[in-house]
């Protein structure tokens, strides 16, 4: 009995050793950059060194992938595109051509892309282009047995809370940027008229009026504001709804049949097109125009994007969010006589929140047809840092430098490919970005709306 027992215990023995030797080869073939296996293999791009928990990959076929993004694309995009795809056929065999939606008509085109059968891989996804409602009518495809296997480093790098918040009937159908900010909108105007004429600070709706009327009594040959129907580039200097953000807690961008809620019981909805406030601030938007706050002819005026710039606005009531602010101040074209001022609405209205997760996204198409190599591009995207700053920055050297104290510098092209001039906000990723000039103010203004949020009855939610 006892050699019996000695036998089956050398057997076991060398059962667990061998064992061990095929765990601890499978443990050489890991991940050392995001989605790239640095294991040995016969096809070019194809892992076979896969565990029971992770099925092989086959990345043997090349796939080109076709990558939507918002607006209009940066002039050495396809530069740009083409040291990308050096690094995605080495590390995926897989290439991507980046397509933009342009900035004119842009919804409709959007919604003929996923609608038509257009070849689409990835597309960028905004609570404020439906994500939700476009993920319940089938456009996307859910992404909750895909990325775990095709993207695991994405996957484990984003939070479980923020992946719930992205879910839409129990399944999430797009992955956000992870960069926690505060985009809600703010009063721009230009300091130095306000000291040289002595007027209120805009700090409230009713000293926004004297401040404007002020200024055009002053000098009535300064332009007020130069608003345009024509939004197309978001960069118009006055809408009445945003305006109404800087008066009350509850106002959105497209509210919905009037309908309101405030902001401490969202439950409880009014109806604001009913109500003597509608009455009243219409009646105001009558007498700025009366006023002569913008032209008669605004309907048919053309949008100015450098209005601001050149002086013929002197405020900006539309949303302005801190980062434009601070972009405007440090813009080497600006005007240096002009001081510039600046009011986020949460200090008038007592409300902030930081940026909804379906704020900016990326989903797979359900008409794509390779979305599992989809999700290891838009992995290696997010994950890989050389490439999140080739999207992001452009190519080091050219399109940018980092100067000697680590922070991002413009480079000779960079009027070609400037930071985020690919409008890929739903790539950014906070562990690679570059810091620059404009982050330390940038940081005061969040750390002034984070405390301002953290006063709410719902700290940093958008009730919405």
């Amino acid at each position: 009995m006892k050699k019996i027992g000695k036998r089956s215990l050398s057997l076991l023995l060398i059962l667990c050793l061998t064992i061990s030797a095929l765990v601890g080869c499978g443990k050489n073939n890991i991940s050392d950059t995001a989605g790239t296996s640095t294991g040995k293999s016969e096809n070019k791009g194809t892992d076979t060194g896969s565990t029971d928990e992770t099925p092989a990959i086959d990345t043997s076929k090349r796939v080109d992938l076709v990558f939507y993004l918002m607006g209009d694309p940066p002039n050495d995009m396809l530069a740009v595109q083409d040291k990308i795809n050096e690094k995605l056929l080495e590390k995926v065999n897989a290439t991507v051509t980046f397509k933009f939606t342009s900035w004119t008509d842009w919804q409709t085109k959007y919604n003929m892309i996923l609608s038509s059968g257009e070849d689409c891989d990835l597309i960028y996804t905004a609570s404020w282009i439906n994500y939700a409602s476009l993920a319940n009518s089938n456009a996307f495809t859910a992404l909750d047995e895909i990325l775990p296997v095709y993207a695991p480093e994405l996957y484990s790098y984003i939070q479980e809370d923020v992946w719930n918040q992205m879910k839409i009937n129990g399944n999430i159908y797009s992955v956000p940027s992870s960069k926690k900010e505060y985009t809600n909108g703010g009063i721009q105007y230009r300091e130095d008229l306000r000291e040289k004429y002595n007027l209120p600070k805009p700090d409230s709706f009713e000293n926004l009026e004297a401040y404007l009327t002020g200024v055009k009594q002053n000098d009535p040959n300064q332009s007020i504001m130069k608003p345009s129907v024509n939004t197309a580039s978001f960069s118009y200097s006055f809408s009445a709804t945003l305006a109404l953000q800087a008066k009350y807690s509850w106002v959105k961008e497209s509210p919905t049949y009037g309908l309101a809620a405030n902001y401490d019981t969202p439950s409880q909805l009014f109806d604001y097109w009913a109500s003597d406030d509608f009455r009243n601030d219409m009646k105001t938007m009558k007498k700025w125009s009366d006023l002569g706050f913008w032209s008669k002819s605004v309907l048919s005026d053309a949008n100015d994007s450098d209005a601001f710039k050149n002086g013929q606005d002197i405020c900006l009531v539309s949303g302005q969010n801190p980062a434009k602010y601070v972009g405007s101040v440090n813009d080497a074209e600006m005007d240096p006589s002009y001081k510039i001022g600046y009011i986020p609405f949460a200090e008038i209205n007592g409300v902030a929140y930081a940026n909804h997760p379906t704020g900016n996204g990326t989903a797979i198409p359900t008409n794509s047809k390779n979305p599992e190599r989809a999700a290891m591009v838009l992995n290696l995207l997010y994950m890989d840092k050389e490439l999140n700053h080739l999207i992001q920055y452009g190519i080091e050297g050219t399109h940018y430098t980092i100067d000697a104290d680590g922070l991002y510098v413009d480079g000779e092209k960079h009027s070609e490919y400037g930071g985020e001039s690919a409008n890929t906000w739903n790539l950014r990723n906070p562990e690679y970005a570059l810091a620059t000039k404009n982050d330390e103010q940038l940081n005061v203004l969040f750390t002034e709306l984070s405390g301002i949020a953290a006063k709410t009855k719902y700290p940093d939610i958008d009730i919405a």
